[in-house]
């Protein structure tokens, strides 16, 4: 149902870092953007493969994650249904994953701490259901996330990536090795405390000395601001031209500006920042771009 794309590699205007780009995974999709249409490319086909018609996940109301399923199991002519964290409540992310056609189960959040579990109460007896994790993440997932090391040159020595879960961080570090490279890769948590996705990374692949958490950049935790991001953000979109999400791409490119200031580059190191897309997270932040 995917067929390859292939985003574009944008140098950035840096007054300090000359060879400075961005993987503009955003680029791919509108709705199924960045790592969430690397993460389903594989587990949409596993659908078909074997013979299952309808995409179960799970995420929170603001989760792009579930618009992403919910446009791409529309695309590939699938049903899709979802369990939300929390209370019921009615958002822009929402309202488009119904019009996709997603079926919305809020669930609360005790309960929503066991998905197997909740998985097999709805729809254990349905043998057209797929389980697919919050976040998409699976080792479907981490192929998929592999595949953007082959887009890019091969002597990069620093790439730069968001993270939630650790599952596009984990395919970008199997690409690095897989290919054979000297790349360092540089993991942003988005979350407090997000020493933890070292460890998620590691169940798919073999520790590395190739891989750095950068974990002082969450600004108080998952999907929290400071004024201070609000204000890289409004800088960077204004002389950049490039849309950015305050929940993920915004931290990462704050931490390499602050690491620029602190002089931790080289002046010839070559540096990327994959863009995971998300810009729909914008729509719950609103009120604090006015």
């Amino acid at each position: 149902m995917f067929t390859d794309i292939y985003s574009p590699l944008q140098q950035l205007n840096h007054s300090v870092l000359p060879q400075f780009w961005m993987k503009r995974d955003d680029l791919i999709d509108p709705y199924i953007s960045g790592n969430k249409w690397r993460k389903l490319k594989y587990l949409i086909s596993k659908a078909f493969n074997t013979q299952k018609h309808h995409l179960v996940t799970f995420g929170g109301a603001y989760s792009n994650h579930l618009v992403a399923t919910a446009a791409a199991a529309s695309k590939a002519g699938l049903k899709s249904s979802a369990f939300v964290r929390g209370e019921t409540v009615e958002n822009e992310m929402l309202l488009l994953c119904r019009l996709f056609g997603m079926n919305l189960i809020f669930t609360d959040r005790t309960s929503y701490k066991d998905k197997t579990q909740l998985f097999q109460e709805h729809f254990g007896d349905d043998p057209n259901a797929l389980f697919i994790d919050e976040g998409g993440a699976s080792a479907e997932a981490v192929q998929g996330c592999a595949e953007i090391i082959a887009e890019l040159p091969g002597d990069i020595d620093h790439l730069f990536c968001a993270a939630g879960t650790g599952t596009t961080a984990a395919g970008l570090l199997k690409g690095i090795q897989q290919q054979g490279l000297k790349t360092i890769l540089h993991v942003v948590p988005a979350l407090k405390g997000g020493s933890f996705i070292e460890e998620e990374i590691f169940k798919y692949l073999g520790n590395t000395d190739q891989l750095l958490l950068h974990t002082d950049y969450h600004f108080g935790g998952y999907a929290k601001t400071q004024p201070v991001l609000i204000d890289f953000i409004k800088n960077f979109v204004s002389s950049q031209g490039i849309l950015i999400d305050p929940v993920y791409t915004a931290k990462m490119l704050y931490a390499i500006e602050d690491l620029s200031a602190k002089n931790y580059f080289k002046k010839e190191d070559k540096i990327v920042a994959l863009h995971t897309g998300g810009l729909l997270g914008i729509l719950g932040m609103k009120e604090k771009f006015k």
